[in-house]
């Protein structure tokens, strides 16, 4: 087993300036002179872990997190009804991420991320292959439309009472058409009571999905401060309700762009949320990646898939 190191705390913060009104957080750990590591996390919404680090040596990588728009200690708060979504897609993140880059002066990095962040972090290395060094994904997630449409419609079949719940969030005349459009126009309701609802519906569908898989944690996804609930369920129904911005298979289509990047891809052979079949398409399309499918875990992971992404870190250290 790779042996954690001891917990490392950021040597340095700030606020990245976006220039439309935009502020994003982000921290540096470990050493500065480190190899350069950007983790991305998921939701999207989800923010960046405010815990310390463990799984990077702290003398030979630089690690750093940041918060995407609007979640977070970023501002402004997606908890706050005037703060405007038209200006947080996926290219914005993307943008954010090569302006967060180019302030830091990183020349290449390696990208890590889980589900949501897959997505972002797969997006960006399409775009800038030549500032990637290597990457590591666990619960790989495309964010195709056919994914979001099986997350919050197909996985009722096996969830059919938690599902008709989430179904039922929304207004009757709603509930036979396009579940997340309907739950985007809840989040901007003007009542903040009706926004805290529909957060709490909808994290209750997400707490279900994942509640029979094995090492399933209750309430994973509803055990959140509520303004966090609200800005969490906000910018999911935002993005899922749009496509991401991205067309079906583009992440696919485009994974030719990646040859020459190492990957390393872990997944749970029982990821209710994420099925294992992008995984295993995204490996097949990226012939740099090396794919490890897990018969004990599902999107929350295991003791294996942990040891797997840990000594893929200790791999790439040295390269």
């Amino acid at each position: 087993m790779v042996d954690l190191y001891p917990p490392t705390h950021p040597y340095h913060h700030g606020f990245l300036d976006t220039g439309d009104g935009n502020r994003i957080y982000y921290e540096q750990l470990g050493s500065p002179t480190g190899k350069p590591v950007l983790y991305v996390h998921g939701g999207p919404g989800a923010g960046t872990p405010k815990r310390p680090t463990r799984a990077w040596d702290p003398d030979r990588y630089r690690v750093i997190r940041f918060d995407q728009r609007n979640c977070g200690l970023s501002t402004p708060h997606a908890s706050d009804p005037a703060a405007d979504m038209g200006l947080n897609t996926t290219q914005h993140l993307i943008d954010d991420m090569e302006r967060l880059r180019e302030h830091l002066g990183v020349d290449r990095w390696l990208l890590n991320g889980a589900s949501w962040g897959s997505t972002l972090l797969l997006a960006y290395a399409q775009q800038y292959p030549e500032r990637v060094s290597e990457i590591i994904i666990q619960a790989v997630t495309m964010t195709r439309p056919s994914e979001t449409h099986w997350l919050y419609r197909g996985a009722g079949r096996f969830k059919p009472e938690a599902w008709d719940r989430f179904r039922d969030g929304v207004p009757a005349d709603e509930r036979d058409g396009d579940l997340l459009a309907a739950y985007a126009r809840l989040m901007e309701h003007p009542d903040r009571a009706v926004r805290e609802r529909a957060a709490n519906d909808w994290l209750a569908w997400e707490d279900a999905v994942v509640s029979d898989e094995p090492n399933g944690i209750p309430g994973m996804y509803s055990a959140r401060e509520t303004d966090e609930r609200i800005a969490f369920v906000r910018i999911c129904a935002h993005f899922f309700s749009n496509g991401a911005w991205l067309a079906e298979d583009q992440l696919l289509r485009d994974a030719h762009r990646l040859a020459g990047i190492p990957g390393v891809l872990v997944h749970g052979r029982h990821d209710m949320g994420s099925p294992v079949e992008s995984a295993w398409a995204l490996a097949k399309a990226w012939p740099d990646a090396r794919l490890h499918i897990f018969e004990d875990s599902g999107h929350v992971g295991s003791e294996a898939m942990v040891h797997t992404v840990r000594e893929a870190i200790e791999e790439f250290k040295n390269r």
